[in-house]
């Protein structure tokens, strides 16, 4: 297992913050596509609970994702299996936000593990920038669009 730690201090309380990262509808408002994110779809209805399921297609594969973990307003998980293109294997992504409240602000670590399998095991370098990249790219614009929120 692979683990990919990105941390930020964030202006705004955590129960915000919370919020807008449980918001697959309102996520466009806060981060943009990349090429390798294309947006979350929520496929269960509801707030966002343990439970509730996702889909994230990519132009690698798709992550079908499910929340396991939801204790507001200091953690979240993610799990999200990406089932990779040409039958390429499955790459095991679990993410997970924990949020602790400091003066003035809150800190904020999301943490990406990959269980990468064998066959793509000669791309594992490769796989592992990509994931980082865009670990902290989510990281920074969860961010900027936050600090703005705390007014």
């Amino acid at each position: 297992m692979v683990e990919l730690r990105c941390e930020a201090d964030i202006r705004c309380p955590a129960g915000k913050i919370f919020d807008v990262i449980t918001d697959f509808g309102g996520q466009d408002r806060w981060l943009a596509k990349s090429s390798s994110f294309r947006g979350t779809t929520p496929t269960s209805a509801g707030p966002v609970t343990a439970g509730t399921t996702y889909r994230e297609p990519g132009p690698f594969g798709v992550r079908n994702g499910t929340v396991t973990e939801v204790d507001r307003p200091a953690k979240i998980t993610f799990h999200q299996p990406m089932t990779m293109k040409l039958r390429a294997g499955t790459i095991d992504v679990t993410v997970r936000y924990t949020l602790a409240p400091a003066a003035g602000s809150t800190h904020v670590t999301r943490v990406v593990t990959l269980g990468i399998p064998s066959s793509l095991r000669p791309l594992q370098p490769l796989l592992i920038r990509a994931f980082r990249n865009e670990s902290r790219r989510t990281l920074l614009a969860l961010k900027a669009y936050a600090d703005g929120q705390a007014g």
